[in-house]
């Protein structure tokens, strides 16, 4: 099976963040048989024989990260299948004619989003998280006085955890290369 590992806050090669290599290598270590890092923004497709394989190499792999470039970040994992099924479902179809501008999915632990009921809103209404379920949400972003809303640290906010922000063009473009 693959699955996505989402990195938070990592910009390969930058301090503190893995390279390239350093990323797919830490997975490789971990057990998988195939690791491809996803542009430059922490993303990672990787195979395991099941989410709770997939959970213990990304355990893994942060560990290694830490040992190898001081990453303390989390890592939130995701079945490839499962982002697949959720694009098809086209998520965002009820607003297709709206003032929102941009699409976004944001990943946390599957538990702290037990707690948290859509719909969530930016103090300056340029960010509705309209959507969440087990470890992620799905939101909308729009331009208010020259800044775009962002669902990041509504989400974080919200939930009191960490949690990692990808646009949905992203995912798009990862099912289209890997989906």
């Amino acid at each position: 099976m693959r699955f996505v590992a989402f990195l938070r806050n990592v910009n390969l090669g930058q301090p503190k963040s893995p390279s390239r290599a350093q990323l797919e290598n830490a997975f490789q270590q971990a057990g998988t048989d195939h690791a491809a890092s996803f542009l430059s923004n922490g993303t990672l497709v990787y195979t395991a024989p099941g989410r709770r394989a997939a959970e213990q190499m990304a355990k893994q792999a942060r560990e290694t990260l830490r040992a190898q470039c001081g990453m303390s970040e989390p890592i939130f994992v995701h079945g490839l299948a499962d982002l697949a099924d959720l694009a098809t479902g086209d998520p965002f179809a009820a607003f297709r004619r709206t003032d929102y501008t941009e699409r976004a999915i944001s990943f946390f632990e599957r538990r702290a989003g037990a707690k948290l009921r859509a719909p969530l809103e930016s103090e300056r209404g340029d960010c509705l998280v309209f959507r969440i379920e087990a470890g992620l949400a799905l939101s909308l972003m729009r331009t208010i006085g020259g800044k775009t809303g962002y669902p990041t640290p509504v989400l974080e906010k919200a939930l009191g955890a960490p949690v990692t922000t990808r646009s949905w063009r992203t995912i798009e473009r990862l099912l289209d290369r890997h989906g």
